[in-house]
């Protein structure tokens, strides 16, 4: 079942699709990357994906169309913020509630998705990122307690060496997955479904069973 989700900025308001399938084991988050929207056709894919092993999704635009500008896409402490105030939102949710919680960003927002992870330690199980820039997360990365898996492209090589960097930053549990043959956008034959399986495996391995790092009202 797919809804509306309106997510508070402060001074207007996200638009975001809630999609909860009947026996969720898990929400996931996502963040989008710069440039891009709840409509994508990669993070759909990917949370279609992850529906169909049971974890409620939640898109939704980190930014205004008033916002939407070159300065803001980069802004990380913006997009770290939205994702905040998407986490309180959906917390007060009644079709969420008590399930454990994930985030999967995609380029600037899989530095957003770690940077609010650090934010929300007692929240956060588990994050996702694929082709992500976590390295615009700074000093936020030795605050990261969740494990982090990182899914880049075997042809996409700065961001593989950014990626691999900051891997070793992350002071838990975190691995990091190259797509043989694949680039930035994983458009080739069969990436994104690889993408996808690893990210819905990686869930599944670290959002059952929350305990606290799920929400209660």
């Amino acid at each position: 079942m797919t809804e509306p989700f309106a997510v508070g900025t402060g001074t207007s308001t996200a638009e975001g699709d809630l999609t909860v399938p009947a026996d969720a084991i898990g929400v996931v988050v996502f963040a989008h990357g710069s440039g891009s929207s709840r409509h994508s056709p990669r993070n759909q894919a990917v949370a279609r994906a992850l529906q169909d092993h049971r974890f409620a999704t939640l898109l939704f635009d980190l930014l205004s169309a008033d916002e939407d500008n070159d300065q803001a896409r980069f802004d990380i402490g913006l997009l770290r913020d939205r994702l905040l105030r998407a986490l309180d939102d959906l917390g007060r949710h009644p079709g969420v509630t008590g399930l454990p919680v994930g985030l999967f960003g995609a380029s600037t927002g899989a530095a957003a998705a770690l940077s609010a992870a650090a934010a929300r330690p007692d929240v956060v199980r588990a994050v996702v990122s694929r082709g992500g820039r976590p390295d615009l997360a700074e000093d936020a990365l030795a605050e990261v307690r969740c494990p982090v898996l990182l899914i880049v492209g075997g042809n996409d090589d700065t961001v593989r060496r950014l990626n691999k960097a900051a891997a070793g930053q992350l002071p838990g549990d975190r691995e990091l997955v190259v797509v043989p043959g694949a680039g930035h956008l994983f458009e080739e034959p069969g990436a994104l479904e690889q993408v996808a399986e690893a990210a819905a495996g990686w869930f599944e391995r670290h959002l059952p069973d929350g305990g606290d790092h799920a929400f209660a009202l």
